[in-house]
């Protein structure tokens, strides 16, 4: 048995303390995302065959980073894929191509892609095209004042150019009884006391505007007897604007619910007000979106880095 000396053994030791004192050098963190690290060695893996070049390196850590991002934004998203759906864009892609399905499986076999590989690959491209349209709506923010100053300068070179165009929409005057729960006042008893005033107002026992005076806890409209004035129903919350909506005029509702209490509303009467300005300032919001939108949309990935945090560790 060949004998190995003490020698041969310590440098054998020394060398591998070595390779690993370089092991160790280069398994550093060179940038965090959000606080997540990334190591030379992923550095070193994306590199691949290519020359360990400082502009290659950076460009491989930055496909790290576009890759981590875009990856967590499909987790954080939770958009799921059909794949019912997934299975019918096969079938369409084939028939485009002018290729019956079982062509088309050829085709795939020839290019040693399997019909699932090719199902997973499309299902991430949809998921990709879904949270990068989130992405996009997400990164979009428009200062209201950055939407006045448009709107009133459209509005306004309009007018000088003799090219307004004058916009109407339907106006309301609405008066209405405000009830608040509390915990003696549910919601049952609240809709039940609303049900017997506006019987009472039905009977003639009393009017609307008596009955507004002496229950609303609106006590600006209530003292005017519930009027609320003239105003366009977007002033109003969703659930009492439409409900005014579907009401006839001068016809009490039904007792219902809005995110401030229970209502009874009678639209007393209608008119067609000038939303002229109002149309400009709505095209003026539209404009910016869509030049933001159209930004964000030629690199979506930039919109994830600008809401990220990432360091870069020399």
């Amino acid at each position: 048995m060949k004998l190995i000396s003490v020698k041969s053994l310590l440098m054998a030791a020394v060398t591998f303390f070595a390779a690993s004192q370089v092991t160790k050098a280069e398994e550093r963190v060179v940038a965090t995302v959000d606080g997540s690290p990334i190591m030379q060695s992923q550095v070193n893996k994306a590199l691949g065959k290519k020359a360990n070049t400082e502009s290659n390196r950076k460009a491989a850590l930055d496909k790290i980073i576009d890759d981590l991002l875009v990856q967590r934004a499909i987790k954080e998203s939770g958009v799921k894929v059909n794949y019912a759906y997934v299975d019918q864009m096969i079938e369409q892609i084939a028939a485009q191509n002018g290729l019956t399905y079982g062509q088309f499986l050829d085709a795939l076999d020839y290019q040693g892609m399997s019909l699932n590989q090719y199902r997973q690959q499309l299902a991430q491209q949809i998921m990709m095209e879904q949270v990068r349209n989130q992405t996009i709506g997400q990164s979009i923010q428009v200062a209201p004042q950055e939407v006045q100053a448009l709107g009133k300068k459209l509005y306004e070179e309009a007018k000088a150019q003799g090219k307004l165009k004058a916009a109407t929409a339907s106006e309301y005057r609405i008066s209405h009884i405000l009830l608040k729960t509390n915990p003696i006042l549910t919601d049952v008893k609240a809709k039940a006391k609303l049900v017997e005033i506006s019987n009472e107002i039905k009977s003639g026992k009393t009017t609307f505007e008596a009955a507004a005076k002496a229950n609303s806890v609106d006590y600006v409209s209530g003292a005017d007897g519930g009027d609320l004035g003239w105003n366009f129903l977007d002033a109003y919350d969703q659930t009492f604007a439409k409900t005014a909506q579907a009401s006839k005029t001068g016809v009490i509702s039904a007792p219902f619910k809005s995110q401030f209490g229970w209502h009874i509303l009678k639209v007393v009467e209608t008119r067609q007000g000038d939303r002229t300005k109002d149309a400009y300032i709505q095209k003026a919001y539209e404009q910016l979106v869509d030049k933001q939108a159209e930004a964000a949309s030629k690199d979506w990935v930039k919109a994830l880095k600008d809401r990220a945090e990432i360091k870069y560790i020399n």
